[in-house]
């Protein structure tokens, strides 16, 4: 099966659009790189997966930043996506597990508990003057419930998000994908009944992976076998980060920092918080950058 695929269809007669990802490669690529425990793989493999599906609703040089500010131990999660398909992330706490101890739940990963109560906000950079920030408050923790709301209250799009992240015993990524059905202002009255009903009786994602089934088999389900293929793209775990970016940064400082780490550091060392990859600056670099400050400044 190709991992990281998204599918997008028209169905229901061009009533409804669908989105339906297998990113099982993307989420666990970033659980190596965030080392996250159970709970939090659970929790950004969602968020990660919903932003990369969002991500192709634009073009390829517009891009979203998407975070989750919350109560719960996770503390944040920070999503940017772009149209190209790529996707990075970065949170403040990976070290979380939690499962639920009673109901219906039992024995599953709390995902709702570790991100608790608390806000999504959603900011676009449409290549326009002003970017535009939309803030809208959790529901229940759970992601895919959260952006349920979030298109209906703030895209003014009935949408319905189902999200899903497996992990082994080994705290590997064994599933992971999601979907988002939209309606679109055409959409009647016995569409919305159909699409209900659908909804209703839908397994959950990573079960219906668990049983075999593909990105076409499940848009096929949630379409009730009207889907018409629009396109298939990818999308990946992907850090644009680079050694002249953070030199760009490192300029913003003043001299009496960039003097502390040349004279008392010998250096300076910068991880990306997104990939976690590091770069060294060391005295001769630290001494270009001070000068390019003073040519900008002349």
């Amino acid at each position: 099966m190709k991992t990281n695929n998204v599918l997008i269809t028209t169905a229901y007669n061009n009533e409804a659009r669908i989105y339906v990802t297998n990113t099982l490669e993307m989420v666990e690529e970033a659980r190596r790189i965030h080392q996250t425990w159970p709970t939090v793989t659970a929790a950004l493999g969602r968020f990660l997966t919903v932003s990369g599906m969002m991500g192709l609703m634009y073009k390829d040089d517009e891009s979203i930043t998407l975070k989750i500010e919350a109560d719960g131990p996770i503390g944040f999660m920070l999503a940017e996506a772009n149209g190209k398909g790529e996707v990075r992330a970065d949170l403040k706490n990976p070290e979380v597990y939690l499962k639920y101890e009673s109901g219906p739940k039992k024995g599953k990963l709390a995902v709702g508990k570790a991100v608790g109560d608390g806000y999504l906000h959603v900011t676009k950079d449409l290549n326009l003057k002003n970017m535009f920030t939309s803030t809208v408050e959790l529901q229940t923790g759970e992601i895919g419930d959260d952006f349920t709301y979030y298109f209906t209250s703030s895209e003014q799009t009935p949408s319905a998000v189902g999200l899903g992240v497996l992990v082994n015993e080994d705290q590997t990524v064994k599933q992971a994908g999601g979907f988002i059905i939209q309606l679109l202002p055409s959409a009647s009255e016995e569409t919305i009944v159909q699409i209900e009903h659908v909804l209703s009786h839908i397994k959950a994602m990573t079960d219906l992976f668990e049983e075999g089934l593909t990105i076409y088999d499940i848009a096929n389900l949630l379409s009730n076998n009207t889907a018409k293929i629009l396109e298939e793209r990818q999308i990946t775990y992907h850090c644009s980060c680079s050694k002249d970016k953070f030199a760009f940064s490192l300029a913003k400082l003043d001299d009496q920092t960039l003097d502390q780490f040349i004279k008392e550091d010998k250096g300076a060392e910068v991880t990306c918080h997104f990939c976690k990859k590091g770069y060294h600056f060391n005295e001769c670099d630290l001494e270009e950058i001070k000068r390019s400050k003073t040519k900008l400044a002349d």
